[in-house]
């Protein structure tokens, strides 16, 4: 039987957990890349990790943008390098939810694709701050982690929404 997945958004627990190695790519990890596939789409994602639909395994993927095809990073290793740069980013788990992140310029990782096929990428354009970000949820790690305090304070109330609507006994 085929499990239907959908978008996790704040507060829930898996998005706060460092996700699992994956084992062996096989049915049940094919399903969860479809998974994120379709919704990346439906949400109009650039990216969107494994957690994001309930599953805490360490696998994103990319969506094709700006000339960049769609790509699978399964158990993806991470370097960063470079200067600090702020920009604007969402995130799919927190609908409505925006600020300037802090990312170091330039990245190289690592990974496996749906073959089981290792891989090395480089990039310091957009698709590095993509990949960071990604890797963050892998880690447990959200956006409101990472925003300046001002960001924070400016999305206060729709992250106390979230936070509401998953447990209606916290606003009270």
């Amino acid at each position: 039987m085929a499990v239907s997945r959908d978008i996790v958004v704040h507060p829930h627990p898996v998005l706060r957990k460092k996700a699992s190695t994956v084992e062996s790519i096989d049915a049940r990890i094919r399903g969860v890349v479809e998974d994120m596939r379709r919704i990346a789409r439906e949400l109009d994602g650039i990216g969107i990790a494994a957690p994001q639909v309930g599953e805490s395994l360490r696998i994103f993927l990319t969506c094709a943008h700006e000339g960049e095809p769609e790509r699978v990073f399964i158990n993806p290793r991470l370097e960063i390098s470079g200067e600090g740069v702020l920009h604007d980013e969402g995130c799919l788990s927190l609908p409505d939810i925006r600020g300037e992140i802090l990312r170091p310029v330039a990245a190289r990782i690592t990974a496996l694709d749906l073959d089981g096929q290792e891989f090395t990428l480089e990039s310091s354009a957009f698709l590095a701050r993509v990949w960071q970000h990604e890797f963050d949820h892998l880690e447990g790690i959200l956006i409101i982690d990472r925003m300046r305090p001002l960001d924070r304070l400016a999305n206060r109330r729709a992250i106390r929404d979230l936070e509401r609507a998953a447990d209606p006994s916290r606003g009270r």
